[in-house]
């Protein structure tokens, strides 16, 4: 594979990060009220939210893109690729990171909200001071893995005409005829755009149970 052949396929990488970053951030900011639903003392509240995060988990993400762009996208809501590959994989996103929200909330024994209620602290720096640092520590590693699988999900988004790293692989490939070294390369992309996300996600939880143990 010759020089112009790489820089076609590294040309994908913002592509590919803009729609994971975006997907990601669309999903955590949707996951909190989610999860608020879905721990609320209304039961209509708690079955809705349920009944949302179950369907959005159980759908595959190229069923949801292809819904929302080629669907809502194509007659009724104009929709650019890149939007709704961001706001399909985000909406997924947020189902799953509500899950993952309600699993830190329930890892927080009662006893810490006790204490800090006896303790007479004023409630934003019960939720601050004691809770968040808590819950960010329980977040952290399934977030970090869930993106680094979003990152490869993202890949789906070549399908709708996203110009990503996938998208550029398959172009190579079919202007070229050689498949099996482009694709490798496009899998090492992918994993070197991993490690970093790895290793930010090791050294933040590091520090934060260095900040709850104190």
């Amino acid at each position: 594979m010759n020089a112009e052949s790489l820089s076609i396929i590294l040309s994908g990488i913002p592509w590919t990060i803009a729609i994971t970053l975006g997907a990601f951030a669309f999903g955590a900011i949707l996951g909190i009220p989610l999860c608020a639903m879905n721990v609320s003392r209304s039961w209509l509240l708690h079955y809705l939210a349920t009944a949302i995060i179950l369907t959005f988990r159980s759908i595959p993400p190229i069923v949801c893109l292809f819904f929302l762009y080629f669907g809502i996208g194509s007659g009724y809501i104009s929709v650019g690729p890149v939007e709704a590959a961001i706001v399909a994989l985000g909406v997924i996103t947020g189902a799953n990171m509500a899950e993952i929200y309600r699993g830190a909330l329930k890892s927080i024994h009662v006893g810490q909200w006790e204490a800090s209620h006896a303790l007479n602290m004023p409630k934003w720096s019960i939720f601050v001071d004691v809770m968040v640092p808590q819950l960010i520590r329980v977040i952290l590693p399934s977030a970090t893995s869930y993106i680094i699988g979003l990152l490869k999900d993202s890949a789906i988004a070549s399908t709708v005409g996203v110009a990503e790293v996938a998208f550029q692989a398959n172009f190579v490939s079919r202007r070229q005829f050689e498949g099996l070294e482009v694709f490798a390369v496009a899998g090492l992309l992918y994993i070197l755009i991993s490690l970093p996300v790895a290793a930010l996600a090791r050294y933040s939880d590091s520090v934060m149970r260095a900040k709850v143990a104190r």
